[in-house]
């Protein structure tokens, strides 16, 4: 994948992405509502198994700065259904890349590949679900203390989703 806005390209994840990437993973703070942070050697590891070998995310890379600042999930989990995700470096929220980029993303998933649907999950009810909403996402489903969060602690989950035929393509 190879994708360009305005202020972002996105891509497919190189093995030169290890650092960049840790800056997001190994952060306390980024991976709050996510899992435990990442060590180098996690992080090592979801890069070539996860990010390279199986092509389940695409990395934000901020083209001003030439950095990696995003992870992106984004995978086909049944026929023309796909689940995409994000993480972006903390040093970058609020800035509207993470919403440029994963509409990008979305855009390019509905009118390339044809996608059918488009869902996220997230534990956090203030970032991510902003995030979701401004995406075009609807709430699906809330599952009640379903995961649990970095801390131990039980979490609900809430699921958005989107299909093409009520998803606006600019």
């Amino acid at each position: 994948m190879l994708l360009e806005t305005k202020h972002m390209i996105i891509r497919d994840f190189s093995t030169e992405d290890v650092s960049d990437l840790f800056d997001i993973l190994g952060d306390e703070e980024t991976m709050k509502n996510c899992e435990p942070a990442y060590d180098i050697k996690k992080t090592e590891q979801f890069l070539r198994e996860f990010c390279i070998n199986k092509s389940g995310a695409v990395a934000a890379v901020h083209k001003g700065t030439q950095k990696m600042i995003g992870y992106i999930l984004f995978h086909e989990t049944a026929e023309k259904v796909y689940e995409i995700g994000w993480i972006f470096n903390k040093n970058y929220w609020r800035k509207g890349y993470a919403y440029e980029s994963c509409y990008e993303v979305m855009r390019y998933a509905f009118s390339e590949l044809g996608a059918y649907r488009i869902f996220a999950e997230a534990i956090d009810k203030i970032k991510s679900k902003g995030l979701m909403e401004k995406l075009g996402m609807t709430l699906e489903e809330i599952q009640k203390k379903q995961t649990k969060d970095n801390l131990g602690n039980w979490a609900d989950l809430y699921i958005y989703g989107v299909a093409r035929n009520n998803w606006q393509i600019d």
